[in-house]
């Protein structure tokens, strides 16, 4: 899927469109896009994998006397950003990083996930797609160009301008998506004021991987040429809901989709029930990379349509797995407890080994449950075997360290690397005094 270019395509693509710079964009281990900038005179370097850049600058990646690392630009990741000047636009590869001596870098999410999928392939698959829902809010600038708290609508689920002043927004944001290549499936608004959703469609797991880095980097800079601030904070307001990355996961073989059995039950595949009890069995412990903020976890709460526990159904909303209505090539199961701060590439590697180990393993999937899990005291739930998701970032760091199928997902150098950085942040929010408590205690004590 996507396109496929050569070095001789790029180079006319270049000349064609008046490209001036091209952007080397690379993601760390939080998932964040950096970027080294290049002028047009430099392009046979970096298409020759020669551009190297100082990787103990970079969150996760080394240590200082180790630093030295090389760009490898994905040719088929070639776009030209359409916003930027007509007298000189600007162009972007996502590269994968090496060390100096050729070998891929352990530290490179992209490559991790590369390395996950090559797991999958030896199990015989050809191919792990993925359609994510990445939801976002818009807040409004302030006279500094700072983010405030001030939304800019009052919209709800699937509403219209006026009470939606997003629309235009998002309406420039699809167009500029397109522009760059996306089938856009839908836009809408979605249930809380200021928050937003823009589907597009599924792709391989390296490739949407891809999307959503991009699709953030398209969402932010639109948003700010409209005075907004776009943010991916899985809960920016206390009270409504939170915003979610839905991720749609199907495995083929083939040509063919392998949860889909015409004959199943559901018209699920064996190969589709084992993958979903890896899921479950896993879920826990993947939690910490799926949902890798302090933030996070105040959207895995009962009452905002977010997850809190592991289950399974095919038509219930409120457990974790859901199963789509769609069957034959669009069968999938559906993982609603991902939010958009995840770094995607770690988080549809952990998924995909959690599934995966369902698979080689021969896992049977528990009974679907197929009622409002909310409205369960504790009690039915354990009686239904119903686990609850951790409650806070520490409680997820300590289930993933555990884990040695997550664990082996990420590899040594992601996985010591993200311990260490969430530990320091877990530590800074447990030692900060918040509003919060002055609120409550100031007064009382």
């Amino acid at each position: 899927m996507g396109t496929k270019y050569t070095r001789e395509d790029v180079i006319k693509k270049i000349q064609e469109e008046n490209v001036k710079f091209i952007r080397l964009q690379f993601t760390d281990i939080l998932g964040t896009i950096k970027n080294v900038e290049i002028p047009l005179s430099q392009l046979d370097k970096a298409l020759d994998n020669q551009i190297m850049f100082d990787g103990s600058s970079i969150q996760g990646f080394v240590r200082i006397e180790e630093s030295d690392m090389k760009l490898y630009p994905d040719l088929d990741t070639f776009v030209v950003f359409p916003w930027t000047s007509e007298k000189g636009k600007v162009a972007r590869f996502i590269c994968d990083i090496y060390k100096p001596d050729g070998t891929p870098f352990e530290g490179c999410p992209r490559y991790n996930l590369k390395r996950n999928l090559q797991k999958m392939e030896e199990l015989g698959f050809n191919a792990f797609n993925i359609g994510p829902e990445p939801e976002f809010f818009l807040f409004k600038l302030d006279d500094r160009g700072e983010p405030s708290l001030e939304l800019n609508d009052k919209g709800g689920y699937f509403d219209l301008a006026p009470t939606d002043l997003g629309e235009n927004c998002r309406r420039d944001i699809v167009l500029e998506l397109e522009e760059m290549g996306f089938e856009i499936e839908a836009s809408h608004h979605e249930v809380a004021p200021g928050q937003h959703e823009i589907d597009f469609k599924y792709s391989d797991a390296l490739k949407s991987c891809d999307d959503i880095q991009t699709f953030k980097l398209v969402v932010k800079t639109i948003a700010r040429k409209h005075g907004l601030h776009a943010t991916f904070m899985p809960k920016p307001l206390f009270g409504v809901n939170g915003s979610g990355m839905h991720a749609n996961m199907s495995l083929f073989k083939d040509g063919a989709n392998a949860f889909f059995d015409e004959a199943g039950e559901l018209k699920l595949s064996k190969t589709a029930y084992q993958f979903i009890a890896g899921v479950i069995k896993h879920a826990t412990s993947f939690t910490a990379v799926t949902n890798p903020t302090v933030n996070s976890y105040k959207r895995l709460v009962p009452g905002y349509e977010a997850p809190s526990y592991v289950a399974w159904s095919g038509q219930n909303r409120s457990p974790l797995v859901r199963i789509p209505a769609s069957r034959g090539m669009s069968t999938r199961i559906e993982v609603r407890s991902v939010d958009p701060a995840a770094n995607p590439y770690l988080a549809m590697a952990v998924m995909l080994a959690a599934g995966l180990d369902g698979v080689e393993n021969n896992l049977t999937a528990p009974a679907p449950v197929d009622r409002n899990i909310y409205v369960m005291d504790k009690e039915e739930r354990e009686k239904n075997g119903i686990q609850d998701l951790p409650a806070t970032l520490y409680d997820a760091l300590e289930l993933l360290k555990s884990n040695p199928v997550i664990v082996n997902a990420l590899g040594e150098h992601l996985f010591e690397h993200f311990i260490e950085a969430k530990e320091i942040e877990w530590d800074m929010f447990r030692t900060q005094v918040h509003p919060w408590e002055r609120e409550q205690y100031m007064q009382m004590y």
